[in-house]
């Protein structure tokens, strides 16, 4: 029988690789990392990549063990998800990862400028009702720009006919170059050998979402930190769902 989430939970509060800031309390309690990920922490001078909103962990994991010479953090506010990687971690001793257990909304507070390298966004929420919630959206790319390296590298893998075209049409509107892009992925014969090889990786879900025929989407991106950013005004299609066997609550067909 697995563990419940109180376990869980108290299982991580004694992880060396988790940190726990939680909204709630992060406007009270200091964040000594920030700047300082690379002595304190990993000890190296490595790249630092982040997962953000990383659910199980799954991916952070697979990306650390498959490139040693970099730094993962996963991100995300559900613990009970985040413990799964966080445990394989430990167990398997991987050096080159941590978890932190906080809202994505105020993800700049933990992390300086140029503290980071490369951002993937493995099957986020489109927040269809929300622009200013999709972790996509030139509200997130501003906040970012706070820890970026200048010319970051932003990954986005997703089911979402919705998410990817939002953001297609967010990236040629504010001129940020594309690297690769991609509407099939695991039938696209034009990516690089080493994107092809990195996105190999298959977290839980999304071969739930392979096996019920939906595409997966790719689009890797550079976001410069000097120009103004500005939301794209074009009416998109709705998914008919909002996540792996829940359909959308909403009745209208299309949104900005």
């Amino acid at each position: 029988m697995g563990k419940g989430k109180l376990a869980k939970f108290a299982d991580m509060e004694t992880y060396e690789n988790v940190f726990q800031y939680p909204y709630s309390v992060v406007e009270h309690v200091p964040f000594d990392l920030q700047g300082h990920w690379h002595e304190q922490y990993f000890h190296n001078d490595n790249p630092i990549v982040l997962e953000l909103g990383c659910g199980k962990g799954e991916y952070t994991v697979e990306l650390a063990k498959l490139y040693p010479d970099r730094n993962f953090i996963g991100v995300d506010i559900k613990g009970a998800r985040m413990w799964t990687g966080a445990t394989q971690a430990l167990n398997e001793g991987l050096k080159n990862v941590a978890f932190l257990r906080t809202n994505i909304e105020i993800i700049e507070r933990f992390f300086a400028e140029d503290e980071v390298q490369e951002i993937w966004l493995t099957f986020s929420d489109p927040q269809m009702k929300n622009p200013r919630k999709r972790l996509t959206s030139t509200y997130f790319m501003e906040r970012y720009r706070k820890f970026l390296v200048d010319g970051g590298i932003i990954h986005l893998k997703t089911d979402s006919n919705f998410l990817f075209t939002y953001t297609t049409y967010m990236v040629e509107h504010n001129h940020l170059p594309v690297i690769e892009r991609t509407e099939d992925l695991y039938h696209s014969s034009d990516l690089s050998p080493l994107t092809s090889h990195i996105l190999k990786i298959q977290t839980y879900y999304e071969s739930m979402w392979i096996a019920r025929g939906l595409n997966i989407k790719y689009m890797k991106w550079q976001l410069p930190r000097t120009g103004a950013l500005q939301e794209p005004d074009v009416e998109i299609e709705l998914d008919d769902y909002r996540s792996y066997h829940r359909s959308k609550r909403s009745s209208l067909d299309k949104a900005k």
